[in-house]
């Protein structure tokens, strides 16, 4: 039963304004990532300045809500740790939370119910070295207690998810199974499903599992939200038993609800570890050759035949996944850390989001076997268009796939070489995205795609470059040279002077002669230049690096303010400025096209000029004066590229500082205020990735300084 409204607004109220009681390490974020795998497993405890986890129901990333409810029974009491649930005539305490923590792949919550303290811990793990481990739809949720007294209880523990979990229309019927054996699993989907279909974000297909290992003391109950709840509540224990009134979703909240009986405890006890996900097939429409649809299956269906075979392995991995989270925590953490501990908190808080909005695929051949060559990674531009594998969201992202695994960058192109490759994509550009809404990779052969030509053709070519910079692996250019070589030719006729075109940064307009985008095509220029050297093509490796080297000598020229003291925002306009990131990929791909005396004058200018703000510097100076916007992957972006340490500080801290305000209470956003820090638009990203753009030059840059 949902709170009545008054009492909801007052939750909320209290969420907004509460502050911060208990240790939150690294710090407490605006909201904590809980199971964050794909672009339909993410949920979130949206934290704002101090909120429990017992003081608001999960969310998915829109700001609807995922039941999901945890009690802990201690000597017969009963209190709640997760979750807002409401039951009637029940005498239910709330735990007190004692602290938070997050690392790259856990979000680890201390409550003390009464006598004992309970350890919740969420993993949803990353696994960027095994591709197959990070298909898998699954999370880890494990609760674990420990007497505080001294003294020995009697202890059992209760979890449950509601059929919000399947789709975004709470009015629709729902179905649902629960199977037993070796391992338990409630099932639950749409009763009509819509293949590839969404509502307000939530694809209305496949299903939602909640699952633990069988063994001695657990129950199972399916059934309305306040009737199984009670059950708990007042005897510990659940019925075996299962509501087969299938209803809409809000007709009476069936719940899927699991209890492990602990029995008497003197001590830490092991967890119990349920597992939740969203699994479906198949997963993506993709366009191949002849105007065709094909149908791509996430790719751990290549290994298993069943849901339940996934889930029982993933379950049963448990301890290893533990220790493998652990191991690429502290990695990320000591590499961050080189740069300081605040960016190290905010990389920590990226990595789940970066890759909670990606989903690796598999094709099948003629015989419908599983084509295991045959990867690709698709990736949903979640909260604004929506688009797939946007070419440039993939790119603000790009810095945490170089440094986790640059095949994964590999596998997010490969969609898009493939079907240009076949022609029916008109334009002699590089296209912006695969498809209008995800996950129907359908293309543009009309060629009426979001026109960027100069943006996307430079992004492609870049990130083409970095990755086989960073794996040795040259088959990108080999297998598809002649497409580009077209985008080069198009970056040739056209980068120098750019015109009324506009940038990733759409939502800012059309602007002619844009600094930093006429920047990043002279680089993509350069960088087709490498690729023609490496595959051996050296007449036109050398008339491709003459005309690069030409154009950023006139760049400089057109951009350098008449003081000689600043870029401009565009060419001769003295009093404009904007953060010019894409030089960023100059520093990665070691191209030393840009001189010296220009990073040197952007670092002057970005860390002395009256417009920094509290949280960052704008975007540009038409932000300035009227919406003083800022775009914090693009500010981890320029702070790679400072020579002072301190400049350098000021952009990690102002980004950092905003995503530990108490001011927002959604997953990161990527566009924002830097003057109060409240949120403009886009959240839940994974251009968050962007973040990692730092580790990422000194992992792979030879610096120059």
């Amino acid at each position: 039963m949902r709170p009545p409204l008054f009492t909801s607004l007052l939750v909320l109220l209290k969420s907004a304004h509460a502050a911060v009681t208990w240790t939150a390490t690294p710090f407490s974020p605006a909201s904590f990532p809980l199971a964050v795998r794909s672009p339909y497993l993410s949920a979130w405890l949206p934290q704002g300045d101090g909120t429990a986890l017992n003081e608001a129901w999960p969310q998915f990333w829109t700001g609807s809500i995922l039941g999901w409810a945890g009690y802990v029974n201690v000597d017969g009491t009963s209190y709640n740790f997760l979750g807002v649930p409401d039951v009637p005539n029940t005498n239910a305490q709330k735990a007190v939370q004692k602290s938070s923590e997050f690392t790259s792949t856990q979000s680890i919550f201390v409550l003390t119910a009464g006598p004992i303290d309970i350890t919740i811990s969420f993993l949803s793990p990353v696994e960027p070295s095994d591709l197959l481990n990070q298909s898998l739809p699954f999370s880890y949720l494990a609760v674990s207690a420990a007497p505080n007294d001294g003294s020995s209880h009697s202890v059992q523990i209760y979890t449950d998810i509601s059929a919000e979990w399947v789709s975004g229309d709470d009015s629709l019927t729902v179905n649902w199974t629960t199977s037993t054996g070796n391992l338990i699993t409630h099932q639950v989907q749409l009763e009509d499903q819509t293949v590839f279909g969404e509502v307000s974000d939530h694809i209305q297909q496949g299903s939602a599992y909640y699952s633990t290992l069988s063994s001695s003391g657990i129950t199972y109950q399916t059934g309305q939200d306040i009737v199984v709840r009670a059950q708990f509540i007042n005897h510990s224990t659940l019925l075996n038993t299962e509501d087969t009134n299938f209803r809409a979703v809000s007709n009476d909240w069936p719940v899927f609800a699991l209890a492990h009986d602990l029995g008497t405890i003197s001590g830490a006890s092991e967890p119990v570890v349920y597992s939740v996900g969203h699994a479906r097939d198949p997963a993506v429409e993709y366009i191949i050759a002849n105007d065709a649809l094909q149908n791509r299956s996430s790719y751990f269906w290549s290994r298993y035949a069943t849901a339940g075979d996934a889930i029982s392995t993933f379950l049963g991995d448990y301890e290893n996944a533990v220790a493998r989270a652990d191991a690429f925590d502290a990695k990320v953490q000591a590499d961050a850390s080189e740069i300081s501990s605040t960016y190290a908190g905010l990389v920590a808080l990226s990595v789940r989001q970066a890759f909670g909005g990606i989903e690796f695929t598999v094709s099948k051949d003629d015989t419908g076997a599983f084509n295991t060559s045959d990867i690709m990674t698709f990736l949903k531009e979640i909260s604004s268009d929506g688009n797939v594998n946007t070419v440039d969201v993939i790119f603000p992202a790009w810095p945490i796939f170089l440094y986790t695994n640059p095949v994964i960058g590999k596998d997010l192109l490969l969609p898009l070489f493939e079907y240009q490759a076949t022609g029916q994509y008109p334009n002699e550009w590089a296209c912006h995205d695969m498809g209008s809404v995800y996950p129907m990779a359908l293309g543009h052969n009309d060629g009426n795609d979001e026109k960027m030509p100069i943006e996307e053709s430079g992004n492609m070519l870049i990130m083409s470059l970095s990755y086989v910079q960073k794996s040795g692996d040259t088959s990108l250019i080999t297998t598809y040279y002649k497409l580009l070589n077209q985008w080069a030719e198009y970056l040739i006729a056209n980068t120098l002077i750019p015109g009324d075109q506009i940038s990733t940064d759409d939502f800012a307009g059309a602007l002619a002669n844009q600094t930093n985008l006429a920047i990043k095509g002279i680089i993509g220029i350069k960088a087709m230049a490498v690729m023609a050297d490496m595959v051996g093509d050296t007449a036109t490796s050398a008339n491709y690096s003459s005309i690069a080297s030409s154009y950023v000598s006139q760049w400089q020229g057109f951009a350098t303010a008449s003081d000689g003291l600043h870029l401009t925002l565009s060419y001769g306009n003295d009093s404009s400025w904007g953060l010019s990131y894409n030089m960023y990929a100059d520093k990665l791909l070691n191209t030393n096209l840009i001189p010296d005396s220009v990073y040197e004058m952007r670092e002057t200018v970005n860390s002395l000029n009256d417009f920094t703000e509290t949280y960052g510097v704008p975007l540009d100076t038409r932000y300035v004066y009227h919406f003083v916007d800022t775009v914090p992957d693009w500010q981890s972006w320029t702070a790679a590229l400072v020579t002072e340490t301190s400049v350098r500080d000021m952009f990690v801290d102002a980004v950092q500082k905003y995503a530990a305000d108490g001011l927002n209470d959604v997953p990161l956003s990527d566009w924002y205020w830097a003057n109060t820090g409240e949120v403009s638009g886009f959240m839940a990203r994974p251009v968050v990735g962007g973040h990692l753009a730092l580790v990422c030059t000194r992992k792979f840059v030879r610096r120059r300084y």
